[in-house]
């Protein structure tokens, strides 16, 4: 018998310990839900997100960088169409800058097809094309005569080189991550969407309580009530 008010307090303490999961349902907000998953979901529909658009930007920088070092170098040395004619119809590894541009040319065309294009999620086009980049500058340094042709000869193989690490930093640090972020928030959110409707039709809004019934009990008594005034005193 002494077990019964332990068990009652027990009950009342587990329904109070329920009220705050009960108030951390009314807090989801399926309007705030659905307008973030409507904003993710707009990003998704541009093709290409704000970070992947910032790296083809960079991409296209290298190009147009490389470019106009290389025919700053052309009108160094001569004029361009003699100097053009001398590293390009006339190409010599050992002390032609042509090769430089080419390799942006390749880098430009594997990365905007891979990221722009293709939308490739992986590092793997990044690393080919910036190992591809690192050995043949290493190579071309080590065995050509470029030092000996002036600044351009330090300028472009360092240039080249810094900008393809850099792309390679910001590929793998700034758009994969933030990219998977994004998506892991997206379904979250979708979640916890599905949760709120779930949970939601079952709840009372604020402000609106139940009343119960009245009890049967109640009744009974006024019915004999009544049938006690009805009857004659004798």
């Amino acid at each position: 018998m002494n077990r019964l008010p332990g068990d009652a307090e027990n009950a009342h303490s587990s329904s109070l310990g329920s009220c705050p999961s009960l108030r951390d349902v009314h807090t989801i907000n399926p309007t705030q839900l659905m307008a973030r998953i409507e904003s993710y979901e707009g990003r998704e529909k541009k093709g290409i997100s704000d970070v992947r658009r910032t790296f083809c930007l960079f991409v296209t920088f290298d190009l147009l960088f490389v470019t106009l070092l290389w025919i700053i170098e052309l009108n160094v040395n001569g004029g361009i169409e003699t100097t053009l004619e001398k590293e390009v119809l006339q190409y010599d590894y050992y002390s032609s800058y042509f090769d430089i541009f080419l390799l942006a040319v390749f880098r430009f065309k594997v990365l905007i097809l891979a990221y722009a294009m293709c939308r490739l999620r992986h590092w793997w086009a990044i690393a080919f094309t910036t190992a591809v980049t690192s050995a043949f500058l290493l190579a071309k340094v080590i065995l050509s005569k470029l030092f000996s042709q002036g600044a351009f000869g330090y300028v472009l193989p360092i240039i080249s080189f810094i900008l393809a690490w850099i792309e390679t930093w910001f590929l793998d640090f700034k758009v994969l991550p933030q990219e998977a972020e994004e998506e892991n928030r997206l379904l979250l959110a979708q979640d916890a969407s599905e949760r709120a409707a779930l949970l939601q039709p079952g709840l009372l809004p604020d402000g609106q309580f139940y009343s119960p019934p009245e009890s049967v009990a109640g009744s009974d008594e006024e019915s004999e009530e009544k049938q006690d005034s009805e009857k004659p005193v004798v």
